[in-house]
């Protein structure tokens, strides 16, 4: 299994990631609504994965990745970020997040930059609930 931490101050955001990734070979291993719990949470989940929002409260996306990379350089973080802070991205980058995606998600953009960062299988495809009687698609 691969274990996800999802960093987001908006519920509903967090919601919308944890949906993504509901089926095999994910887990959300833990979820933190700002980065000094993010950090907190990388250090005794040590998840395979961690996507980490750019604006938050008490301490923002990047300074919680600066944290987490001076723990463990090896950690593989996506920026997760609204239209408009390309000049965040960049510096999240250069930080040492691996990609980013754009806000509002996309379901297969973002497994896209999972499968990469991860070197998954590009067959992986978004999860979609199963229908109801009578409903269309």
């Amino acid at each position: 299994m691969i274990k996800i931490l999802v960093v987001d101050d908006a519920i509903f955001m967090r919601s919308m990631i944890r949906d993504i990734f509901a089926r095999e070979p994910f887990v959300i291993a833990g979820e933190a609504e700002n980065g000094a719990q993010a950090v907190r949470l990388y250090q005794e989940l040590r998840p395979d994965l961690t996507t980490m929002d750019i604006v938050m409260p008490q301490m923002d996306g990047i300074s919680a990745l600066r944290e987490i990379i001076r723990i463990d350089p090896a950690a593989k973080v996506v920026m997760c970020s609204a239209l408009g802070q390309e000049a965040l991205i960049a510096e999240a980058i250069e930080a040492g997040a691996r990609d980013f995606i754009v806000k509002p998600f996309q379901p297969a953009r973002v497994l896209k930059v999972v499968q990469s960062v991860l070197g998954l299988d590009e067959r992986l495809q978004p999860w979609t609930p199963p229908m109801r009687p009578g409903e269309a698609r």
